[in-house]
């Protein structure tokens, strides 16, 4: 089956990318850009290096723009879809969606308007088991944003290994927090994985961190042969 992907170049969305490779043909990428940081459905941090990420993975990327308004913004992720399938003959979207009934409720929504399936492969997963199994895979995940406490400074920037796994861990026992950070706690992004046939290198970027929210802003980049 031909799928594309909701991209967002966050861990979810790569891992959803790569389990989805597996058994079908994900001819594109779809990348909603939005111009609200906060939006309800999107994410936004870093969201423009996701054209660097498709080419390390050798994937066609349709980036899409939206004002990222409330409930408006699904509108522009269907008129994405839909030039998707006009483009590449997708017959379903696989998404990252792994507790957010919000995100997934509106998105499966619109693949059944428009005839299509919609492919969740993270939903309800076990999320420390997935965190240790994007470790043993080989994707180097990097912590681009903190959003709530008890996230320090010393989150934003870092690269997901097996000690950083067992202080979330740690901080969903103690505080009840999502520890793939579903509900909000932190963004990733993915630099490197078994399906990128390049990796990608940071040479410039900018941390900032205030009040349990920070952000690490990749300035420049580029791909470097594996």
């Amino acid at each position: 089956m031909k799928l594309g992907v909701l991209f967002s170049g966050g861990k979810d969305s790569v891992f959803a990318c790569y389990r989805a490779m597996e058994k079908n043909q994900v001819v594109c990428l779809i990348t909603m850009i939005s111009e609200n940081p906060d939006s309800y459905m999107f994410h936004t941090p870093n969201i423009r290096q996701t054209n660097l990420q498709a080419e390390a993975i050798g994937i066609p990327l349709i980036p899409w723009s939206t004002l990222g308004e409330k409930e408006k913004e699904l509108v522009d992720l269907r008129n994405a879809i839909i030039v998707a399938r006009n483009r590449f003959g997708i017959q379903g979207i696989v998404t990252g969606a792994v507790e957010s009934i919000y995100q997934a409720a509106r998105i499966q929504k619109i693949c059944c308007d428009l005839d299509m399936w919609c492919f969740n492969p993270l939903w309800q997963i076990n999320q420390i088991e997935y965190l240790y199994t994007l470790y043993s895979l080989g994707f180097k995940v990097l912590i681009t944003g903190v959003f709530a406490y008890p996230f320090d400074a010393s989150w934003v920037g870092a690269i997901l290994v097996e000690e950083k796994i067992k202080k979330l861990e740690k901080l969903q026992q103690e505080y009840k927090i999502n520890p793939s950070g579903e509900g909000g706690e932190f963004e990733t992004f993915v630099l490197d994985g078994p399906i990128f046939r390049k990796r990608i290198e940071i040479i410039k970027a900018s941390k900032s961190y205030e009040n349990f929210r920070g952000h690490f802003i990749l300035n420049e980049t580029h791909l470097v042969d594996k």
